[in-house]
């Protein structure tokens, strides 16, 4: 009897794989890479494997920048919460906010306000999360390397998916939104 309700249900019951719940999931495997810290810095200097050091040297199409200044880039996160997401970051490897000096702490002003002309052009987005998470108590997955988040928003962007299955669905490959977003970057820095 309860077989035949999960098959009425429209569930098929998965052998070995736990206790059928009626659930249906979405399998992102990718996320485990920075669940276990892929890619995390191996201490707090630039030659520990800080990828905001390594990126730089990077194609822009390999290494996801958007934009290039004299002191600070623009590169998408590698795990976004929404398409769009990128993170304005110094070259230089400063930990914190007051370490920057006058000329990074102005281009990231000036690059941050164009990243979000260049998400209204290129998504039309209707708002915007922007901020830092300084200090890895504070949230921050790479805490030695400063890096100033941009994440657009729309009306409705935040539905069941992340709220119940703490999962975030994508619409856009992460080479596609960084084609989009360098040819809607407002000219300048």
């Amino acid at each position: 009897m309860v077989q035949e309700a999960r098959e009425d249900a429209g569930v098929e019951e998965q052998r070995g794989a736990g206790s059928p719940d009626n659930f249906q999931r979405l399998w992102t495997p990718h996320r485990m890479a920075y669940i276990k810290g892929e890619n995390k810095p191996r201490g707090s200097g630039s030659e520990d494997g800080c990828p905001f050091c390594e990126i730089p040297a990077m194609s822009d199409e390999e290494g996801l920048i958007v934009a290039r200044g004299t002191a600070v880039f623009a590169v998408l996160n590698l795990y976004p919460y929404n398409s769009g997401h990128l993170m304005v970051v110094p070259y230089r490897h400063v930990a914190d906010y007051s370490e920057l000096d006058e000329a990074e702490y102005t281009e990231l002003a000036v690059l941050t306000r164009r990243a979000l002309g260049a998400l209204r052009k290129a998504s039309g987005a209707q708002g915007f999360n922007v901020g830092m998470n300084l200090g890895q108590v504070a949230g921050a997955g790479i805490a030695a390397h400063l890096h100033q988040h941009v994440v657009p928003r729309w009306g409705g962007d935040t539905n069941f998916m992340p709220v119940v299955g703490h999962t975030k669905v994508l619409p856009q490959l992460l080479a596609d939104t960084r084609r989009l977003l360098a040819d809607a970057w407002p000219e300048g820095v």
